[in-house]
């Protein structure tokens, strides 16, 4: 699986993509179930105000399924004026 970071969340992973491993990726089926990982594997992400994730360009609420294949992006909190 290959997530997308944006904005501080590239800053947090050091890098714009993630990939995770097909081992890592099973036990990951819901938007939710991926945020807790990026989580618990990047705590400064836990201080964000809020992170956003997109299945295929469409927002994803926490109970969205996710599968390998999808392209999956992390949108962190953004501001502007």
């Amino acid at each position: 699986m290959t997530i997308l970071l944006f904005g501080i969340t590239k800053d947090i992973v050091g890098q714009p993509t993630l990939s995770l491993s097909h081992s890592e990726a099973q036990g990951l089926h819901t938007a939710g179930e991926l945020k807790s990982f990026l989580k618990d594997n990047f705590p400064e992400m836990k201080n964000l105000s809020s992170l956003a994730i997109a299945v295929n360009s469409e927002y994803a609420q926490d109970d969205y399924p996710i599968q390998e294949k999808d392209e999956i992006a992390i949108i962190p909190p953004v501001s502007g004026g």
